[in-house]
């Protein structure tokens, strides 16, 4: 019992954060419409999210440890209740982005909690992996429920209309109930030394691996994937409201294909990587993530005002395009386990911080891209400009290859020689 009360606690955090987190291709849009901020203003909400993500991640994930996981969880959930308890009643841009800020600090301390939490609990590595992919499942429950939760608070008469800023309301509550899950956990915490000077020996182990051409490579190529992914998944709804004339709820609701299709995804993955090499895999998804580019987006014709009142009749575009979501979903955790698996274990801690720094830049670059040529010459060429990251991947995915068998050789020859 006690051992459920805990996966349920961490469960029901990465749920609400899930929510939070995802809903800022939302939040963008409804910004546009509610507050009249241009949509390079709107695009650095993903700035403010990610890169506090980074930062928190980066600064205390050595310290968590100490202070306690229950504690550093609690802290998250007290700052993003207060946060949406605040949110409507100042009702302004301002409140948006410090609200974004919030949630990117409280979801560092909780995702680095999370994953020691998970580690407490699992006596194998069978059981390790399961409960993660257990805790994975739910955050991706939440993202689809987020598309919906935030479009049932939006007025269809007045999109214009600040009522939807009531959804933090319902938020905050769901912060308080998670809350309390925590609280009554029996969540250990750990003995752990004190080590002087650890922070400032990791930062300095972290930028040494930077000079190495296997991770310059990789790092570019999460920067790349991550810029793709939140460029399309931040811009999304704004794409189907301007670029395809779709009524605001079904422009939020219609992206939760998206969602789906890189849950799906990563799924799919799993079973076929068993049978093929990751190598011409992700090479294949790639080329048929530009090929899906080049077809769908043509496509992408705004329909009459008033013709679409439901989400089984939006135009086949709108369903085709996130289907994007199946092909680059195997991208990111096959070139991170690659990564992981070609260095000695002693160097992961500082290898993960560089792919939660590298994913952060990548995602808010893309969102702030895309924010300002979509602005400029539309949406549909801005989703177009994503074939130039794609080819990018597939010249860094070849070079990335080569060094990491070069890697795996040394190290096999190595242990060769030491034995």
């Amino acid at each position: 019992m006690p051992r459920l009360l805990t996966i349920a606690a961490i469960a029901a955090c990465y749920f609400l954060f899930a929510i939070l987190l995802n809903s800022v291709g939302t939040v963008i849009l409804q910004s546009i419409n509610s507050f009249g901020v241009s949509k390079p203003d709107a695009s650095v909400l993903e700035g403010f999210k990610d890169l506090s993500i980074a930062g928190v991640s980066f600064l205390v994930a050595s310290f968590i440890p100490r202070a306690g996981y229950k504690l550093a969880m609690l802290t998250g959930l007290v700052l993003v209740g207060v946060l949406c308890a605040i949110v409507p009643s100042v009702g302004s841009f301002w409140m948006i982005k410090l609200l974004f800020a919030g949630i990117g600090t409280a979801f560092a301390l909780v995702k680095v909690s999370v994953y020691a939490i998970i580690g407490q609990l699992s006596t194998t590595t069978r059981a390790h992996s399961s409960l993660m992919n257990t805790i994975e499942g739910i955050f991706m429950l939440g993202v689809l429920s987020g598309y919906w939760i935030f479009s049932a608070f939006i007025d269809p008469n007045d999109v214009n209309s600040p009522q939807w800023l009531s959804v933090y309301y319902l938020l905050a509550l769901l912060s308080v109930a998670t809350l309390i899950m925590v609280m009554l956990a029996p969540i250990e915490r750990e003995s752990l030394p004190v080590q002087n000077g650890k922070l400032l020996a990791e930062f300095f182990s972290m930028l040494k691996l930077v000079y190495q051409p296997l991770v310059l490579i990789f790092v570019l190529s999460v920067f790349m994937y991550v810029l793709i992914e939140q460029g399309i998944g931040s811009w999304l709804p704004t794409f189907n409201k301007e670029v395809l004339g779709l009524p605001v709820q079904i422009s939020i609701q219609i992206t939760s294909v998206f969602a789906v299709s890189l849950a799906i995804g990563r799924l799919l993955a799993g079973v076929v990587l068993r049978r093929v090499n990751w190598y011409p895999f992700l090479n294949v998804c790639l080329l048929l993530m530009a090929a899906l580019i080049i077809i769908s987006l043509p496509l992408a014709q705004k329909v009459p005002a008033g013709s679409v009142t439901s989400i089984w009749h939006v135009p086949p575009a709108a369903l085709l395009f996130p289907l994007i979501g199946l092909l680059m979903a195997p991208l990111y955790p096959v070139l991170n386990s690659v990564m992981l698996s070609a260095l000695p274990r002693r160097q992961h801690a500082p290898m993960t911080g560089l792919i939660v720094v590298f994913s952060a830049l990548g995602g808010t670059t893309g969102s702030i891209i895309t924010g300002y040529i979509f602005d400029a010459i539309g949406g549909q060429k801005a989703f177009f400009l994503s074939l130039i990251p794609i080819g990018l991947i597939l010249i860094t995915l070849f070079f990335f290859r080569r060094s990491s068998q070069a890697v795996s050789a040394s190290s096999t020859t190595t242990l060769t020689n030491e034995i």
